[in-house]
């Protein structure tokens, strides 16, 4: 990624750093980011497609595949943790059977038989009292067993304990099963940008890349977390209580699951309305993330030419269609729940009134219908956790979608098994070479040379020539249409791509480092070097000299990438880098236009030394830094137009010999 800069894309196509390639745009996606634009481009994206709920949920869920023995662990744990918990509301319902039956018989005359007490109530005309008696179990006179009570609560205590216990258990269980998953999940979209072709990462902004990589990574672990664990305990929920509640009352059951279609109806209504907003959600997301990544990178930009109010007008309209998308995707989802509890509550009120009529006819006893209103409670309550869980299920599949289609990408070519031949001096020979960005719009067509060791090649010609593009094929940053490359007698596409990068050093005008002392930037050229070799690299390369002027030397901290040196100390920093990696080709892209003059000429000695016994490639603009190459190769619109070395082709007076004049020749004049 850091070879490949926006000044070599714009080289590549003849368009100015920061605006897109018109010829690789990719045909819009229904999660897809924008192209890459400039700090002020237009942000208008089409409405995007539903999300696929169905198809992305099961293969959300098929990601938790490895984790089979944990989740069967974890079934059967919550499995025991539900049993127990839903034998907990029968226990206390024999308890109010027990309190309630001790109260009635200390009004009943004592020495008498429980049949005789009813007989007498339906002597006298009160039946539905002697219904009522007839259904407890009770000895008149005798009052509450304490003891019976006391051994009931005991139980129901011991019973919500180890519920509780389990319960833990299993949610410490579910937490491992699904970091373990998102971990592998990140390893695999790290595995996966590092084989994506160059072309990807011109297509899209690199914010919106970062967000699916982190934010909707991130939501995808929260929404496993919870809806996993809400989903098994109130499924489980509500098997274990419609058991109990069948075997309570089979009448008030049926009414009980009056809830479950009216659940379903209404949870799939407003689910269906919420699902577009948290697609556009994180799409949104995705799209400001890249906005403030872009603007802020070209921050100096911004301030030079006074688009502040630009900027922030974008960033205020972005924003706000994201705050639209998440605002009504959490109202809408924020339904259910509150829908929900009204069923319930219906319910609620259906089990009270039927439940005191069966005890008032002695079909129930009092404390079997407070344990079906518990259960009710128990079986109403899952199914609206259920419901207000596809809120974050929703959202969850939503930023799965944008992940798995980044998976899903086209990748670069296989990589090959082979090796590059070892002892190569970096003999580098173009064939026939064909290259194109788009089919319609050849760039490169039929290009031979040779560059043999130690020879210096110059590349120059106009912007959009496909200077920069032969670098990239050398890399095989992009691959080729036809022809081929050879790097010492070995077609470059047998090669491995690290083994074939690694036999060559490259140097490009946007300087790259990473946040680390100035030692670790220059290692990482070859991190296997001695300390003798760094120091080395850097008197070689003049960075010796400034380096030794920092307070801290080799061990200075170079912040955000290495603000804290100018653009010349940067440029000589990746130049030591590459001289410290000792590679067969070296590859120059305009490596010394961010120095001044006097260390340009300092560069280029250096440059001399590095370039002895190895292959060269040097891109330039500035003619005057490459009078001294052996080979100059001349390009305009894909082709090589002339060739040879600085002197003859100013005295052939041809295109060099115009590049030539219009730099140190040519007189100013007005446009």
């Amino acid at each position: 990624m850091s070879t490949s800069s926006r000044a070599q894309r714009a080289e590549q196509t003849g368009t100015a750093p920061g605006t897109r390639r018109p010829d690789v745009v990719r045909i819009p996606r229904p999660s897809g980011g924008p192209g890459r634009g400039g700090p002020f481009a237009g942000m208008n994206v089409p409405a995007e497609k539903a999300l696929n709920f169905g198809p992305s949920a099961r293969r959300l869920l098929g990601e938790l595949r490895p984790e089979r023995a944990w989740l069967a662990l974890v079934l059967g744990l919550a499995v025991v943790s539900v049993a127990f918990s839903v034998t907990g509301p029968r226990l206390l319902g024999e308890g109010t059977n027990l309190i309630f039956a001790g109260v009635v018989s200390k009004n009943l005359p004592a020495g008498v038989s429980k049949e005789q007490v009813i007989a007498g109530l339906r002597a006298s005309g009160q039946n539905a009292q002697a219904d009522m008696i007839g259904a407890m179990t009770l000895t008149p006179g005798a009052g509450i067993d304490f003891a019976a009570l006391a051994n009931v609560l005991l139980w129901a205590l011991a019973l919500y304990v180890l519920a509780s216990a389990f319960g833990w258990i299993q949610a410490y269980l579910l937490n491992g099963v699904v970091q373990r998953t998102v971990y592998r999940l990140r390893e695999r979209i790290e595995a996966k940008i590092h084989r994506l072709p160059l072309r990807y990462f011109d297509s899209i902004q690199r914010g919106e890349l970062l967000s699916r990589v982190t934010n909707d990574v991130d939501n995808i672990s929260q929404s496993l977390q919870q809806s996993i664990s809400q989903a098994v305990t109130s499924l489980l929920t509500v098997a274990g209580v419609l058991v109990m509640m069948f075997l309570l009352s089979p009448v008030l059951a049926l009414i009980a699951l009056v809830t479950v279609p009216l659940t379903l109806v209404t949870t799939a209504l407003i689910a269906k309305r919420s699902q577009k907003l948290f697609v556009a959600q994180w799409k949104h997301t995705g799209e400001l993330n890249g906005q403030i990544e872009e603007t802020y990178t070209g921050h100096a930009l911004v301030k030079v030419f006074g688009r502040q109010r630009e900027v922030e007008e974008r960033f205020r309209q972005k924003n706000a269609e994201l705050f639209e998308a998440s605002f009504g995707a959490q109202f809408i989802s924020g339904l259910i729940m509150p829908a929900l509890t009204f069923i319930g509550n219906l319910v609620y009120v259906g089990v009270a009134v039927v439940g005191a009529l069966q005890v008032a006819s002695g079909a129930m006893q009092l404390g079997d219908v407070q344990a079906f209103i518990q259960y009710s409670r128990q079986f109403t309550q899952p199914l609206a956790q259920l419901g207000s869980m596809a809120n974050l299920l929703q959202s969850g599949v939503a930023s799965a979608e944008r992940v798995f289609e980044l998976l899903d990408e086209e990748e670069q070519s296989a990589e090959s098994t082979g090796a590059a031949a070892s002892g190569g001096r970096g003999r580098l020979v173009f064939e026939n070479v064909s290259f194109s960005y788009s089919p319609d719009k050849p760039l490169i067509t039929d290009l031979s040379l040779v560059a043999e060791p130690g020879q210096t090649v110059a590349i120059v010609g106009p912007t959009g020539a496909g200077k920069t593009t032969l670098v990239n094929l050398m890399m095989r940053f992009y691959e080729l249409d036809a022809g081929r490359i050879t790097l010492d007698g070995v077609d470059v596409t047998s090669v491995p791509r690290r083994e074939l990068r690694s036999r060559m050093g490259m140097v490009l005008q946007d300087t790259w480092l990473f946040g680390g002392t100035i030692r670790d930037n220059i290692a990482y050229g070859r991190p296997s070097a001695s300390e003798a070799e760094i120091v080395e690299a850097a008197q070689a390369t003049y960075v010796d000299r400034f380096v030794r002027a920092l307070p801290e030397g080799y061990d200075t901290l170079l912040e955000d990438e290495g603000s804290n040196v100018s653009a010349g100390e940067k440029q000589l920093l990746t130049i030591a880098r590459a001289f410290l990696s000792r590679p067969s080709v070296l590859i120059l892209d305009e490596a010394t236009s961010s120095v001044d003059t006097r260390t340009e000429l300092l560069v280029q000695k250096a440059m001399s030394a590095l370039r002895s016994d190895r292959t060269s490639f040097v891109i330039a603009h500035r003619l005057s830094t490459i009078r001294d190459a052996d080979l100059i190769l001349v390009m305009e619109s894909g082709q090589i137009v002339e060739q040879g070395t600085h002197a003859s082709l100013l005295s052939a007076g041809g295109a060099y010999a115009r590049l030539y004049e219009a730099q140190f020749a040519a007189p100013a004049a007005e446009v």
